[in-house]
């Protein structure tokens, strides 16, 4: 099943819950999916890396929005954006620990040869290409920072 109808699922299932927030979360998933496929130009499906993608921009705009709500004392609009953020990665794929995704840095090192923070594009394409949809940006780069550092 597509991401937009597993969405409208859900959003159904929302209604019926009269789930105001996941409703919200929903909608904006929904949005996101109309924009991105007129942004192309063609109708077409979006293939799961530029749903995947998709949705981990969602996420991490709600993740940002509660860090910013949070440092501003305002605990009532960060818990809200923090439910939809859960809601919303309900639909990504189980993302990697820590430690798994620190293993396939390392492999990429080794087989790079890398081995200084000047080859750290070089890795962080590599990482990215591998383990897409599997683990955030921030995550992956703080890895590889950290393993081309020692």
């Amino acid at each position: 099943m597509s991401l937009q109808k597993q969405v409208m699922e859900a959003m159904k299932k929302a209604m019926k819950e009269k789930d105001a927030n996941a409703l919200e979360a929903l909608r904006s998933v929904k949005s996101a999916i109309l924009m991105a496929q007129t942004e192309s130009g063609a109708k077409q499906e979006l293939t799961e890396a530029e749903e995947v993608k998709l949705l981990q921009k969602q996420v991490k705009q709600r993740k940002d929005s509660a860090a910013i709500y949070k440092e501003q004392g305002r605990e009532d609009l960060a818990a809200p954006e923090l439910k939809q953020a859960a809601i919303i990665e309900g639909f990504l794929p189980e993302q990697m620990s820590n430690e798994e995704v620190a293993q396939v840095v390392d492999a990429i090192i080794a087989e790079t040869g890398a081995s200084s923070m000047k080859d750290m594009g070089k890795v962080m394409g590599m990482a990215n290409k591998k383990i897409a949809g599997q683990a955030d940006g921030k995550t992956i780069s703080g890895i590889v920072k950290e393993k081309l550092s020692q």
